[in-house]
């Protein structure tokens, strides 16, 4: 077989029910190596050379960001380590091509504490003063939201896709399931957060039974990321915050505090989910930055005449 869309097809399949990838993975999968197809414009993967996938490839730097780029040459490699598993080439042209990467490095963007104070404020006064049950009740789960967003770093899938049965408000734990089906297992610490927690639960108990996650609207549906983000857009409008915040800088600002707290980065890694201790480090160049504030109005030599 030398059908290249004969082999994607094949490889898609492999990757699905003998991989066991996920579906976001899968979709990133297929859209990348249907523009891969699409831009070689190859029908058989005899046909496609180094000087080939070399102009491919700088055609995607000049259409995307390095990181899109490597992303979509790490799914492109991957099936042409398939095609030379199933001994459909003899081995793949990648080992003669040369890649290199300048990705910019971007510091986490991160939620001043006084800015999440003044929101979560807001959220509990705006339940306070609600006119409507509907209205209390939505900002109860709104707080609950919020709160765990911030309690435990958790990424808008994960806490999108958290079941009921997964949430021990008994021993305030969460099992969460993050990127590559990977678990991992979170405690809620704060009392405050407990507490909306178990309201929370309380009031919502008929819609989440009703469809078995633990975030859902008032129609007894899973709360969806979209949802998330308007309510996080509501609540700083009314805050008065011009910050564009987004449900990930929250778990930027969860890890940041923490690394500024002198915990371990290991313990921050394994609360964030991350596979290497290289994607943690991220933070690190954050509280660097802290420190150089510190150094820079702290220090006591600035008060010395010299």
């Amino acid at each position: 077989m030398d059908n290249l869309q004969t082999i994607i097809d094949d490889y898609l399949d492999f990757c699905e029910n003998q991989k066991r990838l996920d579906s976001k993975t899968l979709r990133a999968y297929k859209i990348d190596l249907a523009q891969f197809s699409a831009r070689i414009a190859k029908e058989n993967v005899s046909d496609i050379s180094t000087d080939i996938l070399e102009r491919f490839i700088a055609d995607l730097h000049r259409s995307y960001k390095p990181k899109t780029v490597k992303r979509k040459l790490a799914s492109i490699k991957a099936l042409f380590r398939y095609m030379e598993y199933r001994d459909y080439i003899a081995v793949t042209p990648f080992n003669k091509i040369y890649v290199k990467f300048r990705e910019p490095v971007l510091l986490p963007k991160t939620i001043p504490l006084t800015v999440i104070e003044k929101l979560l404020s807001t959220i509990y006064i705006q339940r306070e003063k609600a006119e409507t049950f509907y209205k209390r009740r939505s900002a109860l789960r709104d707080a609950a939201v919020i709160e765990m967003l911030f309690a435990t770093g958790i990424r808008i899938s994960e806490l999108c896709s958290l079941k009921a049965e997964n949430v021990d408000l008994r021993e305030y734990s969460v099992l969460i399931y993050g990127k590559g089906s990977k678990e991992r297992c979170l405690q809620i610490g704060n009392t405050d957060v407990r507490r909306i927690l178990n309201e929370y639960y309380s009031e919502f108990q008929k819609e989440i039974s009703c469809c078995g996650y633990f975030f859902v609207n008032q129609c007894s549906r899973p709360l969806s990321d979209q949802a998330v983000r308007r309510m996080i857009r509501h609540y700083s409008s009314l805050a008065g915050v011009d910050l564009h915040i987004t449900p990930h800088m929250f778990r930027h600002t969860f890890a940041t505090s923490l690394l500024e707290a002198d915990v371990d980065i290991r313990y921050i890694q394994e609360m964030l989910g991350h596979s290497s201790i290289n994607i943690t480090q991220i933070y690190t160049h954050v509280t660097m930055a802290k420190q150089m504030d510190i150094l820079a109005t702290k220090h006591p030599r600035k008060n010395l005449r010299v």
